[in-house]
């Protein structure tokens, strides 16, 4: 998709937002980075394949002084579906 920060400036928030959260990305943007989340951050929150829990657990450590970042094990498997019929629900796996 085009930006329109050239005709609207005030627009380049906007569509960083919508890239940083959607994954949605403008050809010809001054400057696309992330926004809102931080910048080692890996996928696009508002998208309905983002997992609730997200992909990792990020805590204080008492014992290490520090902020510590662990893979979080996904309790359900990516499921497809088949589309062809709205009320059979297939799994690969």
């Amino acid at each position: 998709m085009n930006s329109v920060v050239g005709i609207f400036p005030s627009a380049g928030w906007w569509e960083r937002e919508v890239w940083d959260m959607f994954g949605v990305y403008f050809s010809n943007h001054p400057d696309l980075r992330r926004i809102l989340t931080d910048y080692g951050f890996e996928g696009h929150p508002l998208r309905k394949d983002f997992p609730l829990s997200g992909y990792l657990e990020v805590r204080y450590d008492d014992s290490e002084k520090r902020v510590v970042s662990e893979p979080i094990e996904l309790a359900q498997e990516f499921r497809y579906f088949d589309f062809t019929n709205p009320w059979i629900q297939s799994s690969k796996g």
